[in-house]
């Protein structure tokens, strides 16, 4: 009861946030801070519940935002049809990927290493193809306040796009948590051999996380393009993406429902408030970002909800003697 409450606490002050707000650079940081957690969510489902570390997830991120862009730039379809293209065209390409890292048992560290290289493989392709920009990439023409076509004069109708995105992910995912396949993922996760032997399908269950953390990326991908109109090899399939898009889930919690936001929220404020505290010395704030970072993923193994929930569990336990 007290979590509906808090969620619907929640809820509320994101939906009223724009209408309090009339900075556009907060609304924008609002913004991101949404997107993060959204494309977060995307990688926690194979990289936390199902166990499969990916430091390639910019290859799924690349292929939405350069397939809804295509689609607008070539065909003059509406990016709200081309995303779901561009997840269409990630889930095929994240189930060869699965299909041929899974059946012949890479993990861990090797298929990190493999998702880092298909995407790499995806970033070299884009720089040396024309048909897609080159290295210069796509410029999405802007058509003014046309939402028929995913563009808005304002930042707060992408900012009510990204939290209706995020809130549908989210919800998804709390259903995944108490479902059969999560259940499954969850299993694989802390046991494959033992998983296996219970009767459970790596392979199938593997896949299956991979198909739908791939769509979700992908989805991420798609409203990034339309949110800052242009998408380039480095941005849409760099490994600087990939780890942005894995950091959210690991600081907040891998593997948790609420571990992707929590990290959003905390490495947004982070990112602004050592930006603010070394304004006048250029890349200082990066090097301060990372040293916290590395701060919170030595003493954080298991994020921020991991904290939370040892903290819980002792001071229950000191309830109860």
């Amino acid at each position: 009861m007290r979590r509906t409450a808090a969620g619907l606490g929640l809820l509320v002050a994101a939906a009223a946030a724009p209408l309090l707000v009339r900075s556009e650079y907060v609304i924008g940081t609002l913004t991101l801070m949404c997107f993060f957690a959204f494309v977060g969510q995307g990688w926690n489902i194979l990289g936390g519940y199902a166990g499969q570390f990916s430091f390639g997830h910019a290859l799924f991120f690349g292929i939405g935002a350069y397939t809804s862009s295509l689609c607008f730039l070539k065909a003059g379809l509406t990016p709200w049809v081309g995303m779901w293209l561009g997840a269409a065209a990630a889930v095929l390409v994240g189930l060869v990927t699965g299909h041929l890292s899974f059946r012949y048992g890479l993990r861990g560290a090797y298929f990190a290493l493999v998702m880092l290289a298909v995407a790499e493989i995806f970033r070299v392709a884009a720089t040396n193809w024309d048909y897609v920009g080159g290295s210069f990439g796509i410029l999405v023409p802007l058509q003014g306040h046309a939402p028929r076509l995913f563009q808005f004069g304002d930042k707060r109708h992408f900012y009510y796009v990204i939290l209706a995105m995020l809130l549908a992910v989210t919800w998804g995912v709390a259903r995944l948590e108490r479902s059969r396949l999560g259940y499954q993922m969850i299993a694989i996760r802390e046991n494959e051999a033992a998983a296996d032997a219970l009767g459970i399908d790596p392979y199938r269950v593997k896949l299956a996380a991979m198909a739908l953390s791939a769509a979700i990326t992908a989805l991420g991908g798609a409203f990034y393009a339309q949110y800052f109109s242009y998408v380039d090899p480095t941005i849409g399939f760099g490994p600087g993406n990939s780890i942005e898009i894995l950091l959210r889930p690991i600081i907040g919690g891998a593997g948790t429902l609420w571990g992707p936001l929590l990290g959003a929220v905390l490495l947004g404020l982070l990112g602004e408030s050592t930006r603010g505290l070394v304004r006048s010395y250029a890349g200082l704030h990066l090097m301060l970002y990372g040293v916290i970072l590395m701060g919170a993923v030595v003493f954080l193994p298991r994020g921020v909800m991991g904290a939370l929930r040892s903290l819980g569990g002792g001071a229950g336990e000191r309830a109860r003697a």
